[in-house]
C-alpha cells in the first residue's frame, strides 16, 4: 500500500496526524486496546468476563481502555438497570467490526510468532 509522499495533515478527532497509520495507531495502538477488540470478536462480553479472559490487565487499565474505546466509537456499552444487580456489557459496534479482518491477521501472525519464538506455559 503506498502512499503519495507528500506533506500534508489529516485531522481526525480534533487532531493532527500526519499519516493515516497515525489515524489507525491512535484508535488501536497501545497494550490494550486489540486484546480487548479481539475478544468482543465473538460477541458482548461483561466486564468481569474481559476481566478474566485478560488476567494481567488491572481493573484501572481494563477500565480507561474501555472508555476510550467507547469514546472511540469501536465499542459500546449497555447498562442494564431493570432488575438487580446492575448488569453492563459490551460489544463491537459496526466502526468496531470493521476492524476484525485487521484483528484477526494480527492475532493469527501474533500464534505464528508465540508458537516459533515463544513458549507456551500452563496456569
Amino acid at each position: 500500500m503506498s502512499e503519495k509522499h507528500e506533506k500534508r495533515l489529516i485531522r481526525y478527532n480534533d487532531k493532527l496526524f500526519s499519516c493515516t497509520t497515525s489515524i489507525a495507531m491512535e484508535l488501536i495502538g497501545g497494550k490494550w486496546k486489540s486484546v480487548i477488540l479481539v475478544y468482543l470478536i465473538d460477541g458482548k462480553k461483561r466486564y468481569n468476563e474481559l476481566r478474566k479472559l485478560i488476567s494481567t490487565i488491572t481493573e484501572r487499565t481494563l477500565s480507561l481502555q474501555l472508555k476510550q474505546l467507547e469514546k472511540d466509537g469501536l465499542i459500546s456499552r449497555k447498562v442494564y438497570t431493570k432488575k438487580p444487580p446492575l448488569k453492563v456489557e459490551y460489544a463491537l459496534t459496526p466502526f468496531g467490526e470493521s476492524l476484525i479482518p485487521v484483528l484477526t491477521s494480527i492475532a493469527n501472525w501474533g500464534m505464528v510468532v508465540a508458537e516459533e519464538k515463544g513458549e507456551f506455559l500452563e496456569v
